[in-house]
């Protein structure tokens, strides 16, 4: 649930003040930005540098899109350096929210789970499940990793299986089945004075992280702009040249639909969706030394938001909100079209 950070040939340092230098340029991107920023820092030791990261968000005068998420993984990165206490309290904080978030409950879940507070860690994932997943048939992928960690510790407890466990069992895809992941003698494995049994479980866990790398990989090479109706409206206003690429909000929303879907047939991978703002259009102008009233400007506005790491998946997890904006499922709103 971290920011995705790869661990391998990258100078994480430099990465991390490279993005912590782009939040400067782009305010109303920081939050994904410091969150990818405070993971690099973590990633080369410097915890300290981390929580810093942290506290800036979290006194941030921008409103954050998910505060939870960043307390948790303050409270995470804080007792990774022996700041057990504030940690304890910042998690008590954070359950006793109950945000709807799965990550920032999954976060807090592990912190627990990893320093060996298995039924704390248990109790966590179950109030998390509990709050976001009860009565769903099929939850939304953003609450799976609730039901996989909670099967894990579960495991580690030498507790039955029980319904959610089941569920978490039929939701996991990948060629490793969930009991044999999270065997409890393949965690005691890795302490083995055993060559041959450390060579095996090192070849697993090669292959299952493979298999995880790509399920997290999600590059967005191809973004396509999506305006909201009260941004498009705005827009429209202030450059009205650009009605020749909005004759509607409707038409508008059909054509982002239909054009991705061309993308998907053409065996285009990875698509992605972005979601302007006429400020943001603004300042994206003024630094292209062009005029917002440049339709040539659209497709250099949305590459732009998606390498910033403000790109949506497409198409949406079944079970989760349309990419439109609207609360419906994305199978019963624009998934649903024809």
């Amino acid at each position: 649930m971290r920011p995705d950070t790869p661990a391998e040939n990258v100078d994480h340092p430099t990465e991390a003040a490279r993005l912590e230098r782009t939040a400067g340029l782009y305010p109303e991107d920081a939050e994904a930005l410091l969150l990818q920023a405070a993971a690099h820092r973590e990633l080369s030791g410097d915890r300290p540098a981390a929580t810093a990261l942290y506290d800036r968000l979290l006194a941030s005068s921008h409103p954050l899109e998910n505060p939870h998420l960043v307390r948790a993984l303050k409270a995470s990165n804080l007792w990774e350096y022996g700041h057990e206490a504030e940690a304890r309290a910042i998690i008590d904080g954070v359950r006793a929210a109950g945000p709807r978030d799965p990550a920032a409950w999954v976060i807090v879940a592990e912190a627990l789970e990893q320093h060996d507070e298995l039924q704390a860690a248990q109790e966590t994932f179950s109030e998390g499940a509990t709050l976001l997943i009860a009565g769903e048939a099929q939850p939304p992928q953003s609450t799976h990793a609730l039901l996989f960690g909670r099967h894990r510790v579960r495991r580690m407890l030498g507790a039955a299986h029980d319904d959610w466990d089941l569920l978490a069992d039929t939701l996991h895809n990948l060629p490793v089945s969930l009991d044999e992941l999270h065997d409890p003698k393949r965690v005691w494995s890795l302490g083995s004075d055993n060559p041959a049994e450390l060579q095996a479980e090192i070849s697993r866990l090669r292959a299952e992280l493979g298999a995880f790398r790509q399920a997290l990989s999600r590059p967005f090479p191809v973004a396509v702009l999506h305006w909201p109706k009260e941004e498009l409206t705005e827009l429209l206003a202030a450059y009205p040249t650009l009605e020749t690429e909005y004759p509607s909000h409707e038409e508008h929303l059909a054509t982002t639909e239909r054009s991705l879907r061309e993308l998907a047939a053409s065996g285009t991978p990875n698509l992605g969706i972005v979601t302007g703002t006429v400020p943001s259009y603004e300042a994206f102008a003024a630094s292209e030394a062009s005029s917002p009233s440049d339709p040539a400007l659209l497709p250099q506005y949305a590459t732009t938001l998606a390498a910033r790491g403000r790109a949506r998946q497409w198409p949406p997890q079944h079970g989760t909100a349309c990419w439109c904006g609207s609360d419906a499922p994305y199978e019963t709103c624009h998934g649903g079209e024809a």
